[in-house]
């Protein structure tokens, strides 16, 4: 996970941009992960783990509508995450995480291991990702994290 780590924060460091992300399954798994790299503060600017809905309401953004009609747990609550945590940041790039790690919580439409990616660039593009991992708790919040990292490298990667 540290090469990716490494390859992102060298990206970050040639545009000039900084990251915010704003997480719910992984409770802050991603923040810690690009922090614990040192000189960090010149590529992270800050994250935010809005694990309740009333977190992703206040701190984000997301309207309450949304979060009734959609669910905590869905493509436009990770896109509009990755908004509102850029809105609410001097960051350049956000990612958001939101999805159901286990081992209960899912259903059979949203089942253990369904992950929403949201993602903002600065007077950019915005959009959200979805993926299904399997394992337990620990490895979904693991290959969320990794795979949060390999999308931030990929969007970097294919902008100007």
């Amino acid at each position: 996970m540290q090469d990716l780590v490494e390859h992102l924060t060298n990206l970050l460091k040639t545009k000039h941009m900084k990251l915010v992300t704003a997480e719910s399954c992984t409770g802050g798994l991603l923040a810690t992960t690009m922090t614990h790299r040192p000189g960090s503060s010149k590529v992270f600017e800050r994250g935010f783990i809005t694990y309740s809905n009333e977190a992703k309401n206040e701190l984000l953004g997301v309207p309450n509508d949304m979060l009734e009609k959609f669910g905590a747990v869905s493509a436009e609550t990770a896109q509009t995450m990755a908004q509102g945590a850029l809105k609410n940041s001097h960051a350049d790039l956000a990612v958001s995480i939101t999805g159901i790690a286990g081992p209960d919580g899912g259903s059979e439409a949203k089942p253990v291991g369904l992950v929403y990616f949201g993602y903002a660039l600065k007077g950019g593009s915005a959009g959200s990702l979805e993926h299904r991992f399997e394992g337990d708790r620990e490895k979904i919040q693991a290959t969320a994290t990794i795979t949060a990292l390999k999308h931030l490298i990929s969007i970097l990667e294919n902008s100007a």
